[in-house]
């Protein structure tokens, strides 16, 4: 799939549309959301204006992650607002936790790469020009010595990953929940009309 064109989240099955929400309303904000946006945004991308559902952008080029453009209904309960606010802050959370973990990966693994080659008296470069490389073995040291390195950010990571889920988890069903006992008193609220 090209790096410019989006997924479009949404399509589920009947029943899956009924738990996750109303009709397609048009979200006035989304097209100013993306026009007024700060240059520091993870991704450019803007889905079209008329969009009723979630969209997920090509990936940043900094954490690899695919950016999620949340859609925002015009008559969001309190309970589905506080469900995408958690979603956008963790979204965010992860987005700068990778970006700066792969900066960090990056950089120590050129200077791994240049101290090597350094103490193997090699230039950066071989003598047909191409980029020197080190071969598999000299690179599992790498990993396995930055894996051991990060083991406790990882962890801490992985930590707070499951806390947040969890909590995302816990509104997906409230607001599930919720709309299902909205359709169930409508209903009865029609047939004691």
């Amino acid at each position: 799939m090209a790096a410019g064109r989006a997924l479009r989240v949404g399509r589920a099955p009947r029943l899956c549309r009924s738990l996750t929400g109303r009709g397609c309303q048009r979200a006035p904000e989304r097209g100013a959301e993306c026009r007024d946006a700060a240059p520091s945004r993870v991704s450019r991308f803007c889905p079209p204006r008329k969009s009723c559902h979630d969209w997920i952008g090509p990936p940043d080029k900094y954490s690899n992650l695919r950016p999620i453009h949340f859609y925002v209904p015009e008559d969001e309960s309190p309970s589905e607002q506080k469900l995408r606010e958690l979603r956008q802050e963790t979204q965010e959370w992860n987005q700068q936790f990778w970006a700066k973990q792969n900066l960090t990966f990056r950089k120590e693994k050129e200077e791994f790469i240049h101290s090597r080659l350094e103490a193997k008296g090699l230039g950066p470069r071989a003598e047909s020009g191409q980029k020197a490389t080190l071969n598999a073995e000299e690179m599992a040291d790498f990993y396995k010595e930055f894996l051991s390195k990060n083991f406790q950010k990882h962890m801490y990571y992985n930590r707070d990953w499951y806390k947040r889920n969890f909590a995302i988890t816990f509104f997906m069903g409230r607001v599930a929940l919720e709309r299902v006992w909205n359709k169930l008193r409508l209903k009865q609220k029609k047939t004691h009309s």
